[in-house]
């Protein structure tokens, strides 16, 4: 199945199913039983948890269907503004065949699903996971649901189950016309034994009914839009005080003295306290006061041998390892060095790409209360079970003493999944205090410079050409920084020393793999590690290989005498899916018309997350380095499209982080500490500087399911700076493009 839906988004604004059943006298479960529900979901609604259960009676894990036929689904996955939610649901109603105007949402918490044995699964929400990781299990909840709802009414009735259908919550006995609501049914439901998932038949998408249709979210966004939501940082409960802390600015330091005694005499404050060896927190009744007090503590920090570290000292790091023979290769195919030595013509180009910060709007915060036998946390969490872990690992309790209960998060990006450092420090300032909740809310300082950054990185792309303008070889050595060797250093060494992620889109195959071939390629990594914490920042290595590959790719066609999207197609030939989503932008953005004068345009084409995604640009420069882009066109194929409105306003977000990244973001360092300190050097895109955004959805089917979230990100770059280049007859490979005197207007 193929088909394909165009959007029109201007300056958008902006992320082994198991299954049991629990007779409760109210209702169908499907999944396990719970001993309580969530706390999660008050925090959701008023701004305060609490472990008592709400007044929803307890129905199970995945599916609750209610007397008065209203459905709650289950989802542990976290909404971060992409629709997750909302598109989980859709799943689950498609099987159930409920009303769709009567299902809702809530949270278990990972405290309970660990007590059950995980009976949810993963709770984490990134790598664009969220929805092509759930989708079979999901559906199969909805579709076992259904089965077991005919069964009950067909009992009901002493007819054959095939003989009945479900419909909009209603199940109908077809030969006599008798009908009967879910809920009506729900309790007896609950009480037959559970079908073997094998035994359940999902539906073809050429059935689905709500899959696919651009139906409103389910997750309050007129609560967003109003200020009615309630985030971690708004968390209110009785008896809370509120801290702010200070880790040293240089990464590996330590505190080496304090002295807090004008801050202890401040107006509110509880308590001047260290936090660990690296940190010093204030405890106060409002968070200014914890603020202003901890500005009067006078810390001396021992930075330690990263004291010396710069950006300077960085990059020549990692230029030194553009030719040196430690590498790791990870997609070799043909003889490159024979292919060079024997060319008539080399083509070589060197880019730079720099740290980022993630930049969340909401700071990192976490509310945290511990006693000598309990631990509870309030976490605007992108992994409920990460979180967890944290609390464990922190509060000294076992396990089945401590809980997490999620809040609504301020933007994520990457950075509140794997990295728990702020929900440590809250639970390590509440053992300080124990019985009084802490909410511990960092500065924007704070969140800048103590950040878990995208990578730093470099690249040198070398080709080989012969006499007949053939591109005969690839060489691509990438020197910078691994994430997985800081973060999930045994899959690390399970690859003999190379991080298999930085190669994402550059892979020899799978949902990262390259979309093109050649007849000798070399790609391989110089691994250059720095003092300064990597982290997953959203789209992740993809980002700057697309940049690297993507505007080599048309200084090649240059090269040949191509034009750059031919060239493409030439070598993309055994990669359909990928060849659609390019020939889609360059119909759309008009690629074989004149432009109008003085408008140029750039292509840029990628698969990563399992998507494919491209993306052309049409720009103007104006005095050489004021550039406006006037719009863009993108594509992407996920596979199957759950909501093609919330795809469209994902893939317009995408753009603002892209071209945020491209123009303006980089942190630097000085005297091994970050420089940025907040927007007025860490800046991103306005309004105003937003292009149009066209969107074409491409369902190119079969059995993947792709992300959406973060692949179009990567294309934003490229396609913009192979239009500069047309504009302008330079080839930027330094980014930002602020250090290169070209802005974004």
């Amino acid at each position: 199945m193929t088909t394909t839906i165009k959007n029109d988004m201007t300056n958008s604004s902006r992320r082994n199913f198991i299954v049991g059943s629990a007779a409760v006298g109210t209702g169908l479960a499907i999944g396990f039983d719970l001993s309580f529900i969530s706390a999660a979901n008050a925090a959701m609604g008023s701004g305060l948890s609490s472990t008592t259960p709400l007044a929803t009676p307890e129905i199970g894990v995945w599916v609750v269907v209610k007397p008065n036929d209203d459905v709650v689904v289950r989802i542990v996955r976290s909404e971060m503004g992409q629709g997750t939610i909302t598109g989980l649901a859709q799943m689950v109603a498609e099987e159930l065949q409920c009303d769709w105007k009567k299902v809702s949402y809530e949270y278990p918490s990972p405290g309970e699903s660990l007590k059950r044995k995980q009976a949810w699964g993963s709770y984490s929400t990134g790598g664009s996971r969220g929805i092509r990781t759930s989708e079979q299990y999901v559906r199969q909840g909805g579709a076992v649901a259904r089965v077991m709802l005919i069964q009950a009414a067909a009992n009901t009735w002493g007819v054959p189950a095939s003989e009945c259908v479900a419909l909009n919550s209603v199940i109908t006995h077809t030969p006599s016309g008798r009908k009967t609501s879910f809920g009506k049914v729900s309790v007896a439901a609950s009480q037959l034994p559970v079908p073997a998932l094998t035994s359940v038949t999902l539906k073809d998408p050429k059935e689905w009914t709500l899959i696919g249709k651009p139906v409103n979210r389910i997750d309050g966004v007129a609560d967003k839009v109003t200020g009615k939501q309630i985030y971690a940082i708004d968390l209110k409960m009785p008896g809370m005080l509120v801290a702010n802390i200070k880790e040293c600015p240089v990464f590996g330091g330590k505190v080496k003295s304090f002295d807090a005694t004008k801050a202890q005499s401040m107006k509110g404050v509880k308590k001047v306290l260290p936090v660990g060896e690296t940190a010093v927190a204030v405890v106060a009744e409002t968070f200014w006061q914890a603020k202003t007090a901890l500005d009067a503590v006078n810390i001396v920090w021992d930075n330690g041998a990263n004291g010396n570290v710069s950006s300077a000292s960085i990059k020549k790091m990692l230029e030194a390892g553009l030719t040196a023979d430690d590498a790791f290769a990870h997609n070799t195919n043909g003889d490159v060095k024979a292919a060079l030595s024997g060319a008539s013509k080399t083509i070589e180009a060197t880019y730079f790409y720099p740290f980022l910060n993630h930049a969340t709007l909401e700071p990192q915060t976490a509310t945290a209360k511990w006693t000598p036998t309990s631990c509870e946390a309030w976490v605007p969490t992108q992994d409920g079970e990460a979180s967890l872990a944290a609390v464990i690992a922190a509060s000294g309790l076992p396990a089945e003493n401590c809980n997490v209960y999620k809040v609504n998060l301020g933007g994520g990006f990457g950075r509140r999944g794997a990295f728990q450092d702020y929900t440590t420090q809250a639970v390590n300032i509440a053992k300080q205090l124990p019985g009084t909740p802490i909410k511990l809310i960092w500065t924007r300082e704070e969140d800048m410079t103590q950040g878990r950054y995208h990578p730093v990185m470099m690249c040198k792309m070398t080709a080989a050409i012969d006499d007949k303008k053939n591109v005969t070889g690839l060489n691509m050595r990438l020197s910078g920084q691994s994430i997985l060797a800081a973060v999930r250093p045994a899959v690390v060494a399970a690859n003999k020393g190379k991080d298999p992620l930085s190669f994402q889109g550059l892979e020899p195959s799978g949902e990262h793999g390259i979309t093109y071939s050649f007849p000798n390629l070399n790609i391989d990594h110089a691994m250059r590690n720095t003092h300064v914490p990597p982290g997953f920042w959203r789209g992740v290595n993809v980002n700057q290989n697309a940049v690297f590959i993507e505007t080599f790719m048309d200084e090649l066609a240059e090269a040949t005498g191509m034009d750059a999207v031919e060239f493409r197609r030439k070598h993309m030939q055994e990669f359909p899916r990928a060849v659609a989503v390019l020939n889609a932008v360059a119909d759309g953005i008009g690629w074989t018309k004149p432009a109008a004068p003085g408008v140029f345009r750039g292509v840029a084409q990628m698969r990563s997350f399992g998507s494919y995604v491209a993306a052309a640009c049409e720009l103007s420069v104006k005095n050489g380095n004021e550039v406006k882009i006037h719009r863009i066109v993108a594509a992407t194929d996920p596979g199957y499209a759950v909501n093609p409105a919330q795809i469209s306003r994902q893939v317009s977000g995408s753009f603002v982080y892209g071209l945020s990244a491209l123009f303006e973001e980089e942190i630097t360092l000085e005297n091994g500490a970050v420089v940025q300190k907040n927007f007025d050097t860490f800046n991103s895109i306005r309004l105003a500087q937003m292009p149009k955004v066209e969107t074409i959805i491409i369902q190119g089917g079969g059995k993947e399911w792709g992300g959406v979230g973060e692949p179009t990100i990567a294309v934003a770059a490229p396609a913009v700076l192979n239009a500069i280049y047309r504009a302008t007859g330079k080839r930027l490979r330094t980014v930002p493009l602020k250090n290169s005197g070209i802005k974004l207007v």
